[in-house]
């Protein structure tokens, strides 16, 4: 039950993970950085504090008499995913909801997987596996050979992009994603992929913060709720200090003054879409907390969420009017991806 419970709270995570942007489209006459901005300071300043004190109400003094040795690298690991959460939301700009989602998260996959043991074999620590353990078990070389496939699997859903540009008019491209453009598409969701498996390490960081609001007696369910708060301050840094320099070099703080575009709605589809985003790490902590490792849990829900933003890459018509051949390489490289994420959770079980 606490399995089926752990899928379950994932899978929720991943759905909202993989459905936050769509608000984002509803948004009108605003600049990428304006409403992006909106998004970032709901789900990185306003909503997670607010999680935080419902679920464990004592937050704040767990985080103000823990070291801060464990606050400042956990708030690091959070700067860092903050560049992926930064060039994830560029990645789907660019590539669009199917497309940007599969790289991105098949990088993302494939580096939270790897990156803490390659880590760990150059500063040992005691319970953790180094890549030359990894290696040297039937689990780990399933886990390498899951990454080796996540890499192929990315391979061709670029080359199915590729086909797409070539196959399409520039008006056509444009009526489902507005700007779109393969090469700044893979070179961000690239960079956005391996750096988003940060957030992966943070929660690791962190997990003294969610040990110490389990002793203080609330729910291991919502533990994790604490350590969010101070790895979302990082995202927050690195968002708000990018959109802010776009925001001043663009004049497009100018949109929140602008009584041409419907202000009311954007901020209330850019807030929601910020909502969604932070739900992802709600439902993520408690998930987390009934599965119990920290690396399957991450394998399920890049999963969930690749299912998630193919479903409204579909619906959005984002491969409408490319040939049957292009269509079924993308297929192929999402099915790929996906086989990936199987075999590297299989690993990490082993």
């Amino acid at each position: 039950m606490q399995a089926i419970l752990g899928v379950l709270f994932h899978s929720l995570g991943g759905v909202a993970a993989g459905s936050f942007y769509m608000p984002y489209n509803k948004v009108k006459g605003w600049a990428w950085e304006s409403y992006w901005m909106v998004g970032g300071v709901m789900s990185w300043l306003i909503v997670p504090p607010i999680a935080a004190y419902l679920t464990v109400p004592g937050f704040a003094e767990i985080i103000a008499s823990s070291s801060g040795t464990i606050i400042g690298f956990t708030f690091l690991m959070g700067l860092l995913w903050g560049v992926g959460g930064l060039s994830y939301g560029l990645g789907i700009r660019y590539l669009g909801m199917s497309l940007g989602n599969s790289v991105v998260l098949g990088f993302c996959a494939a580096f939270g997987a790897l990156v803490p043991s390659v880590y760990y074999n150059f500063v040992p620590t005691d319970g953790k596996t180094s890549f030359t353990e990894m290696l040297s078990s039937s689990g780990g070389r399933i886990v390498f050979v899951g990454v080796l496939v996540c890499l192929l699997g990315i391979v061709i859903s670029g080359k199915a992009g590729m086909m797409k540009e070539g196959e399409l008019s520039e008006e056509e491209k444009k009526k489902t994603v507005s700007e779109f453009n393969l090469v700044k598409g893979l070179i961000v969701a690239t960079l956005s992929g391996i750096l988003s498996a940060f957030f992966s390490f943070g929660i690791e960081a962190g997990k003294p913060l969610a040990d110490a609001a389990v002793v203080a007696g609330y729910d291991h369910l919502y533990a994790n709720n604490v350590t969010f708060v101070v790895i979302l301050w990082g995202g927050l840094v690195t968002n708000l200090v990018w959109t802010t320099i776009l925001s001043l070099k663009n004049k497009s703080y100018r949109d929140f003054m602008n009584t041409n575009t419907p202000i009311k709605n954007n901020l209330l589809f850019s807030a929601l879409a910020g909502t969604i985003w932070f739900l992802q790490f709600f439902f993520y902590g408690m998930g987390e907390s009934k599965l119990g490792s920290g690396a399957s849990s991450w394998i399920l829900h890049m999963s969930t969420i690749i299912l998630t933003a193919n479903f409204w890459g579909i619906y959005r018509k984002e491969w409408h009017g490319v040939a049957s051949k292009t269509k079924w390489t993308i297929t192929a490289g999402i099915t790929v991806i996906l086989l990936s994420v199987v075999l590297v959770g299989i690993g990490n079980s082993l």
